[in-house]
């Protein structure tokens, strides 16, 4: 990776920091040589300080650390895109973004798997997920199973919303019997990306 630190009179280069996972751009800092050493020596990004006139890992105060995850050069070889994981808050107004964005994920089915793994980890009696987990694999399946029938039935009929509902309902049961297997969405995803390279 190839950085031109020397662009810019100050020697600094801009740092967008993104969400690994939600892809929510969370923050901009400036990272000189040093700063970007130390962020992969720590796992932890640090920046330049403009105003500090010192090297800052953010977090050091606070504990709201930014967890490595990957860095990206862009085609100018001047500006960073860093992904990673925020242990809380990233702005100092307590925001999850300097935009004041909360940092949810535009993709709601990734949100729903977080919920549905929740519920098989922390179980409550009052939640009919976790009494599905509960029951085991075989009543998942059935469950799964009870919902492509029905939404076959709707199919054929012409009631959009109860054919739109039933889809809902059995996505969510597949949603759940992938995680029953050990299993995300994204690990079907990944094999429909593979067949269409075919």
């Amino acid at each position: 990776m190839i950085i031109n630190f020397n662009k810019y009179a100050d020697g600094l280069v801009p740092a967008i920091i993104q969400d690994a996972t939600t892809n929510k751009v969370l923050m901009l800092g400036f990272m000189n040589d040093a700063a970007l050493q130390k962020t992969q020596e720590l796992q932890k990004v640090t920046f330049f300080s403009r105003t500090k006139n010192r090297l800052w890992t953010k977090g050091e105060e606070s504990g709201n650390f930014l967890l490595l995850q990957d860095i990206k050069v862009d085609c100018d070889n001047d500006t960073l895109l860093i992904k990673v994981n925020p242990v809380g808050s990233v702005c100092h107004t307590g925001t999850d973004t300097c935009w004041g964005e909360n940092n949810l994920n535009d993709n709601f089915l990734l949100e729903l798997e977080k919920i549905i793994s929740d519920r098989k980890n922390n179980p409550t009696d009052k939640s009919y997920t976790s009494s599905l987990f509960a029951k085991g694999i075989n009543k998942i399946a059935q469950k799964v199973g009870e919902e492509a029938v029905e939404i076959v039935i709707e199919a054929k009929d012409n009631n959009d919303e109860l054919f739109l509902n039933e889809g809902a309902d059995l996505l969510f049961h597949y949603l759940i019997l992938l995680q029953a297997k050990g299993f995300k969405l994204k690990d079907v995803v990944e094999i429909l990306k593979q067949r269409h390279q075919k």
